[in-house]
């Protein structure tokens, strides 16, 4: 935070006027109110408003009380305020008595914040289960400390107006809360109950047809959420409209119900989040310590993956092959009264857990709109529960854990965005980054704030593409910002990067995948470089046109260089090998052993299908469809594929993930690494070849050998690997940084043991914690890369302040 006095010091006489500047969080989290008590408090007059940069207040009153105000503003901030910069400018006094809170002013210059969604507050929660209270069951019951934000904004500044929420019309015990400044609800944009705001509507559908509606307004001996409940209870599969878009609901203990959302789905393999009721529920169905518990309980409301108890009653379908469970707490008013709802409906004793995945089709963007709800759900779900407050931004739930000491984040979305991350530098204009292909997100970034969009997902079809351009079009409104540059990675094919090459913004600048994955992290941290960078991740356009994945760099933010990888191998099929692990294990030991691999005594070479095999290396030796990897995620998914884990998989990653939980499975032995060679070519990087480590880990398994022994050995020897490599560049460059990022860096037993080695070594070392090491955190790294290049072209400087 940073305060900045200007205008003319006046003599410290008894009555003094000031004007203060307040930017960050301060819209739609009771600022204004808090303000106005504050000054009250002191006793002293003027006024408090929104504008279009944030917070304006004049205050006038004694000399010491204004210094008091300016202390307390900071100290006694609401909980769900994030103040960015306080500017205090000194005016002549009015005389004035009294202190107002005033209308909303729209400026030229926009650069207020948004809220993210807040999850139901404990004082709303009271007032949910409380017959006495007029909005007791309400499922939009809400306050200025809780409720949508981010989901409902059209416009800023942040006042009922801007939102969906215009079209209903507040009733006088509304409005009396509204407009109260002692009140709770005073300016709580959503603020409604059951006589003025939006009410919920069941539909239940037959081949996708409606065949039965009812709505809260409707007097019925069940309400409609006690329906859904009991439906659930019985098997169905509901679409249940949330926050940000819509979710799939079925009872997570029932095997049926699970399997046939899956298949109706077209999800075979990924696991499903569970919501349950309460703290007490996760800890019976997972272990869950201090830190893990705030998490789940945070006013974020994430879905936290957290290591599932022996003896789970959940369905195994719901992560089959995880030995973790995704669960999150109730974050409406909605899910709470659902879930009680659940637990009434089920037997005597029987958990009330649900799935709650994301309401779409795999590949497809969350639904949001109930007109696509009800055509792209009706063929997965049995009805819908739905309700008339609009969704202006579609927002799927975020996905967090512990690891390493602190968090890290797998999705990056509802309760995170569009919260800003504050960079150590100036902007040199405003850019905008496009991202890549898998688990998208963009980044617009102006002055030193750079705002990650929500999760778009998979850019592979025309309705994720129209998530993406119309969250970067609703960014740019919200925070004014016009970007005069586009950022992009270098594959030709990505749709991100056609829309950058596309786009009317004239100046363009193609980033190296591996290098954003290690400038975002040095951009979470304010650091400017250079460090060791380790990137490791399944896919990313290379400069010489290949496939890239484990890639040791010297970088800064304006520019790296590649200092060594993994051997390159064919890639063959291209895209092919990615859902065919038994692809890369085959490419992987013909390497190693030559055509002889197929008359090793181990499994996969008794059930490698010849001809095909033979297809295969005549498309290698001619070069057909053979790109040449490095990728780390490929060797993952030979080994898994060797130790009969995994041929094939339904989605990218699942073989690597099978292969962790496997290693996780035993505690680590004291057999010694894998080895593994460096080889250099010339003058280009070193290349780290895997072939011993293959025949050693070949061997153990003739032997007989334990594979989830082999599995941990494995692990351990990539652990070596790296730390090996980052002492060699140590001696070479003098650097002790050292920075982890990519989606390889998922693997929790992997970036535990490589953080441990490198501390026990004397590196320091920095993961990705704000934004997801997957590709959801390229476009911040790509805006970092963009920023250092254009600062550097026009004289500037882009190394963090002091």
């Amino acid at each position: 935070m940073r305060e900045h006095l200007s205008g003319v010091q006046a003599p410290m006489t008894t009555r003094q006027r000031q004007r203060l500047s307040v930017t960050g969080i301060v819209q739609g989290v009771g600022f204004r109110p808090f303000v106005y008590g504050l000054a009250q408090r002191l006793g002293l007059a003027g006024f408090v408003l929104n504008d279009s940069r944030g917070v304006a207040i004049e205050v006038e009153g004694p000399a010491e009380a204004l210094t008091r105000f300016r202390q307390l503003l900071l100290a006694e901030a609401p909980a769900l305020a994030r103040i960015e910069s306080v500017t205090v400018e000194m005016l002549p006094p009015r005389q004035e008595t009294v202190f107002v809170i005033g209308k909303s002013q729209e400026g030229r210059e926009r650069t207020t914040l948004v809220s993210p969604d807040v999850a139901t507050c404990a004082a709303c929660l009271r007032e949910l289960f409380d017959p006495a209270d007029r909005r007791y069951r309400y499922p939009f019951i809400n306050c200025t400390n809780c409720g949508p934000r981010f989901t409902i904004i059209q416009d800023v500044p942040y006042d009922r107006e801007q939102t969906t929420m215009r079209v209903f019309a507040m009733c006088l015990a509304c409005r009396t809360e509204y407009e109260d400044p002692a009140d709770r609800r005073f300016h709580a944009q959503p603020n409604a109950c059951p006589h003025c705001g939006p009410q919920i509507h069941l539909e239940l559908w037959t081949e996708g047809e409606p065949i039965l509606a009812a709505s809260s307004a409707e007097s019925e001996e069940a309400t409609p959420i006690e329906r859904v409940a009991q439906l659930l209870a019985r098997g169905a599969i509901l679409a249940i409209k949330g926050l940000g878009g819509y979710h799939l609901a079925c009872d997570a203990l029932n095997a049926v119900a699970v399997q046939r959302l899956r298949r109706r789905k077209h999800r075979e393999a990924k696991p499903f989040a569970l919501m349950v009721p309460d703290l007490e529920t996760a800890q019976r169905l997972c272990w869950v310590n201090e830190a893990e518990a705030a998490l789940l309980q945070s006013p974020r409301r994430p879905i936290v993956l957290l290591e599932q108890r022996p003896g789970s009653p959940i369905a195994p379908a719901v992560a089959p092959g995880y030995r973790t469970l995704g669960l999150m707490l109730p974050y409406t008013p909605l899910h709470h009264l659902l879930l009680h709802a659940f637990a009434q409906a089920l037997p005597a004793g029987r958990l009330p857990v649900l799935v709650m995945t994301s309401g779409n089709l795999s590949e497809e963007p969350i639904a949001y709109r109930d007109d696509e709800a009800r055509q792209r759900l009706a063929a997965i779900a049995d009805g819908m529960l739905s309700h008339d407050r609009v969704i202006h931004m579609r927002c799927d739930d975020s996905v967090t854990r512990l690891v390493a000491g602190g968090e890290q984040l797998l999705r990056r979305s509802r309760g995170y965005v569009p919260e800003p991350i504050t960079l150590a530098f100036e902007l040199p204009r405003p850019l905008l980054a496009c991202g890549g292909h898998l688990k998208n997100t963009f980044c617009l970034g102006k002055g030193r704030q750079a705002f990650v969009g929500h999760h778009i997902g998979d850019l592979e079809n025309l309705e994720t593409l129209a998530s993406f351009r119309e969250g970067i079009r609703h960014f740019q409104r919200l925070f004014d910002i016009v970007p005069e540059a586009v950022a992009y990675d270098l594959h030709p094919d990505y749709l991100a990067t056609r829309y950058a090459l596309d786009s009317d913004i004239e100046l363009r600048l193609g980033v190296q995948h591996h290098h954003a994955h290690i400038a975002s992290v040095l951009a979470e941290h304010g650091l400017s470089g250079p460090v060791i960078g380790i990137a490791a991740d399944g896919t990313g356009y290379g400069t010489d046109g290949a496939i890239w994945g484990c890639e040791i760099l010297l970088a800064d933010l304006c520019s790296f260089e590649r200092l060594a990888h993994l051997a390159y191998v064919p890639l063959p099929g291209g895209e092919q090998a990615v859902r065919q692990p038994w692809r890369m294990a085959a490419v992987y030991l013909a390497r190693t052993y030559g055509e002889r691999f197929l008359t090793l005594n181990i499994p996969f070479a008794r059930r490698l299908d010849r001809s095909t095999w033979r297809i295969l290396a005549q498309m290698i030796a001619r070069g057909l469809n053979t790109p040449l990897t490095s990728s780390l995620g490929r060797l993952f998914d030979a080994v898994a594929a060797i130790l009969g884990l995994r041929d094939e998989v339904s989605y990218e990653g699942q073989a690597a993930i099978e292969l962790e939980m496997l290693a996780s499975s035993v505690p680590p032995d004291d057999q010694p690494s894998y080895p593994y060679a460096l080889l250099r070519p010339g003058q280009g990087p070193l290349q780290i070849d895997v072939s011993p480590l293959l025949t050693a880990l070949v061997d153990d398994l003739q032997r007989g050998g334990e594979m989830a022994r082999l599995a941990r050995r494995f692990h351990r020897s990539l652990v070596v690997m790296f730390c090996d490599l980052c002492q060699r560049i140590r001696e070479i460059s003098g650097l002790s940084q050292v920075a982890l990022s990519g989606g390889v860096f998922q693997n929790r037993l992997l970036l535990e043991e490589v953080v441990n080695e490198l501390q026990a070594n004397g590196f320091h070392v920095y993961l990705n914690r704000r934004v997801p090491p997957n590709d959801g955190g390229l476009s911040l790294g790509q805006l970092a890369v963009a920023a250092a290049r254009l600062a550097a072209e026009c004289g500037s400087s882009t190394v963090p302040a002091r």
